[in-house]
């Protein structure tokens, strides 16, 4: 009997277990939204913000993006009334004596490629007689070559947009009408890549030194391999790179990481850490959803309400008063508290024989409230410190981009691909937080100063 309980109770947590696991999809959890499938919810009933009371659409005094006429036209374009509307008379020769103006904003239509021709002339000198020749610009190297703003429209499509490389030929046939070859799309990026280096150098250093930056990596194919890609980033610059290693962390860093919990961010030497809360509002609905425990929706509806405060006192340039951050901290250990003497008067969970040595096994709301208090100073550095985000939202957002190329066109076929890749969508993500033209950049490099705060 005492084999038969035994076996039964291993068996019952291994089916709550698998029924946990079959309930977890991207709002309760960190799996991506592609792997919800076709079953998925709404996102409306997924969302883990609350409803804010405020009718949909633009609120008041938020500026629209819409559409204005311009005061001189670059084409005007009269249009006359042939007859009179009232006793048809032919109103040829007659004056206006007014006129309603609509205008329509629309692309010329793409000129022809414009040919350039270098002549570096030989010069005979009078006195001496040495033939000199005349030097060619900078980047003219070649009989015939594409231009600079050809290689920059190339590089953004490629990197901007992701389109692979077919497709890319093929755009670029259909709109200008020419013909451009995988390996000519390849040398393009690899020398805008080339020229940036200094660039992209300087990015690296910025965000290192930074006072709060954001961190987060995620799995990468190079080669058939899976490597990864490390993502450092702030409000206005991003820094991408390529590590055959997930542990290959940033050198030279300073100041205060945001990060998911990933354990080796904590080996970093003289960094103060926040933890995305994000992340455990996720795994708070995953026990509310499926383990029905009552502490997780209290410490739930805490966090939102301590980021709604966070999120009124920074609009109007304030901190939170130490009054307020006491009250939220002491509910928030009263929380803690109430959620590991419920867990520690639970029988510990089955184990299986694979499970036998090793550490006690603890259930996932256990796990959680445990990070939560060893980790307290760093999930709640947001109520203290303004610069610090709820969330590692911005560092999520920079990798959805490289994930969304990963889905687009697959993975990389060499490091050296993957790393000027990198290279040329850092210069490309900041030039588009810092209101660059991005043609120019590409073909010239930037040439206005950085913001960094």
């Amino acid at each position: 009997m005492a084999l038969l309980q035994a076996e039964n109770a291993m068996l019952r947590s291994r089916i709550a277990e698998l029924e946990r696991r079959l309930g977890l999809d991207s709002s309760n959890s960190g799996k991506p939204p592609s792997s919800d499938g076709l079953k998925k919810q709404p996102s409306r009933v997924r969302s883990l913000r609350e409803r804010s009371g405020r009718k949909s659409g633009g609120q008041q005094g938020h500026r629209g993006e819409t559409l204005r006429q311009v005061e001189t036209p670059d084409e005007v374009v009269d249009h006359l009334p042939p007859t009179c509307g009232g006793c048809g008379a032919s109103l040829a020769g007659s004056v206006s004596t007014d006129y309603a103006a609509r205008q329509v904003f629309d692309l010329p239509e793409p000129p022809p490629l414009v040919v350039t021709e270098h002549r570096a002339h030989v010069c005979c000198c009078a006195d001496c007689g040495t033939q000199t020749q005349g030097q060619f610009p900078e980047g003219v190297a070649a009989p015939v070559q594409y231009g600079a703003r050809i290689g920059a429209i190339v590089v953004y499509l490629a990197t901007a947009q992701f389109l692979p490389q077919d497709r890319l030929a093929a755009a670029m046939k259909d709109l200008f009408g020419l013909t451009i070859a995988a390996a000519t799309i390849a040398s393009m990026s690899r020398a805008c890549a080339a020229r940036l280096q200094g660039f992209v150098a300087t990015l690296r250093d910025l965000v290192a030194a930074a006072p709060v930056k954001h961190m987060d990596e995620t799995g990468f194919r190079i080669g058939g391999k899976t490597c990864w890609l490390h993502v450092a980033t702030t409000a206005l610059l991003t820094f991408y790179r390529t590590c055959a290693k997930r542990g290959s962390l940033l050198a030279n860093v300073a100041g205060i990481v945001v990060h998911d919990h990933w354990k080796p961010y904590y080996t970093m030497q003289g960094v103060e850490h926040a933890l995305c809360n994000a992340h455990h509002l996720r795994e708070l609905k995953a026990l509310v959803d499926i383990e029905k425990e009552a502490w997780a929706r209290k410490m739930q509806t805490l966090l939102r309400r301590a980021c709604h405060a966070t999120d009124l006192a920074r609009e109007r340039g304030i901190g939170l008063t130490p009054r307020l951050i006491g009250r939220l901290r002491r509910r928030f250990e009263a929380i803690l508290a109430e959620g590991l003497a419920f867990h520690e008067a639970q029988p510990a969970p089955g184990k299986d024989n694979a499970r036998r040595r090793g550490r006690k096994a603890r259930r996932t709301g256990h796990n959680l409230l445990l990070r939560l208090e060893q980790r307290k100073e760093d999930v709640l550095r947001f109520l203290y410190d303004p610069r610090v985000p709820f969330t590692n939202n911005q560092a999520e957002r920079d990798v959805r981009m490289m994930k969304l190329r990963q889905k687009i066109s697959g993975g990389f076929r060499s490091s050296d691909g993957a790393a000027e890749f990198a290279d040329l969508r850092s210069v490309i993500s900041t030039a588009q937080k810092q209101g660059w033209d991005i043609l120019p950049v590409l073909m010239h490099g930037p040439t206005q100063p950085l913001r960094t705060a």
